[in-house]
């Protein structure tokens, strides 16, 4: 409550600050422009709440203006003087198209806007991406998905081509998996960013480690848990889609010898086999279902550290589909030799990757192939598949 009412004491100091130089009306009281802050613009289907904070001079007044449907939003209340803190909460969003309304905050001579936008209801079945696994969304998760922008995707006609999709876990700290297709046209051109991010567009900065500085903690040979990519960054090279990969739902705690041995040996193998398809579309995931270790707070929360990491990999070249998995253990021990066996020996099918991580991939290629031709390709030898890779 104390951080609450400074923030909102900040909040108005800065709006007369600047807002004295605005000069006084006919009574000879201050013409204060007020200050409205929501902590984020852009809220999940699944709804939820958030505290709208309000700074002005005198009275005022907090209405919704609705571009899509109505009555969707609640606030706590809609009239009072001075500074306050209004509890808004948003429904659930029960269709697959997005909807927007404006937040609009009145006094006596001024008026300031918001524009909030909720996502639509997207599921891996609707959206026919075939990178994308099953999944739910359910309280304690997030599903996202950006632009090429680093901004929201709404629709290829609105936000053209999309870039990854993730399944943030609140509670943890990460996301489970980070979703995308890969070719030469997708990877773009450029040099590695390194503009490491505080928060990401989707969601409030409260919600994700800050990873501007490195993961804090122990590991054996860092000092600290380095800041592993699920999308690597080499492959999105056009600036905005590059620094999109420093955000922090798209990073994980990992160690230094896994992240700059085995792991990135990896990720060059996956770009060597993007280059030789049309699209390789691809599912990197940390598990952290059983996971008890959480990294250090330098990032303002700890982190659950992935016992293992692993890569789903459906591959179209011409029209031809196959596909194989990798699941790697994350060892957190002092011998750096747990780190130099072949990313090859933790090579297995798409079903033996199902049955040990608990997700259904490539959800949407059976109704692409057939159900029959779809398990094949997620049965088939990994060895053999590899082969003509």
């Amino acid at each position: 409550m104390k951080s609450r009412i400074l923030g909102l004491a900040a909040l108005l100091a800065a709006a007369l600050a600047v807002l004295s130089c605005q000069g006084t009306g006919p009574s000879g009281e201050q013409d204060v422009i007020p200050v409205m802050k929501v902590p984020r613009e852009t809220e999940a289907a699944a709804g939820g709440s958030q505290f709208v904070k309000v700074a002005a001079a005198g009275q005022w007044t907090l209405t919704v203006d609705y571009i899509d449907g109505d009555g969707w939003i609640h606030l706590s209340k809609t009239t009072d003087s001075g500074n306050a803190s209004v509890d808004m909460t948003i429904d659930p969003n029960e269709e697959e198209t997005p909807r927007k309304a404006t937040l609009v905050l009145k006094t006596a001579k001024h008026e300031v806007s918001k524009e909030i936008t909720q996502m639509g209801k997207v599921t891996a079945a609707t959206s026919g991406w075939l990178e994308l696994p099953a999944f739910e969304q359910k309280d304690g998760f997030f599903f996202g998905t950006h632009s090429m922008d680093g901004g929201a995707y709404v629709s290829q006609e609105k936000s053209g081509v999309r870039n990854w999709s993730f399944y943030y876990d609140y509670e943890a700290y990460v996301s489970w998996w980070v979703a995308y297709p890969l070719n030469s046209s997708l990877r773009g051109s450029g040099n590695r960013s390194d503009n490491w991010q505080a928060t990401d567009p989707l969601l409030p900065a409260s919600a994700v480690c800050d990873v501007t500085s490195t993961y804090g903690g122990y590991s054996f040979t860092s000092g600290g848990w380095t800041r592993g990519h699920q999308l690597p960054s080499a492959d999105r090279l056009d600036y905005a889609a590059n620094t999109s990969t420093f955000y922090p739902t798209n990073m994980t705690p990992q160690d230094y010898n896994f992240n700059c041995d085995i792991w990135a040996d990896l990720e060059n193998q996956v770009r060597s086999y993007a280059s030789r398809s049309d699209t390789l579309y691809i599912c990197t995931g940390a598990d952290v279902r059983s996971s008890t270790q959480r990294s250090g707070s330098k990032t303002g929360h700890q982190a659950l550290v992935p016992t293992h990491y692993y890569k789903a990999l459906l591959r179209k070249r011409g029209s031809d589909y196959s596909a194989v998995g990798y699941y790697l253990p994350h060892n957190m021990g002092p011998d750096e030799s747990d780190y130099m066996g072949d990313y090859q020996d933790y090579v297995c099918s798409i079903s033996e990757l199902e049955s040990l991580t608990g997700i259904d991939f490539f959800v949407n290629l059976p109704a692409l192939l057939g159900a029959d031709k779809a398990k094949e390709i997620e049965e088939a030898s990994p060895s053999e598949t590899l082969k003509n890779w």
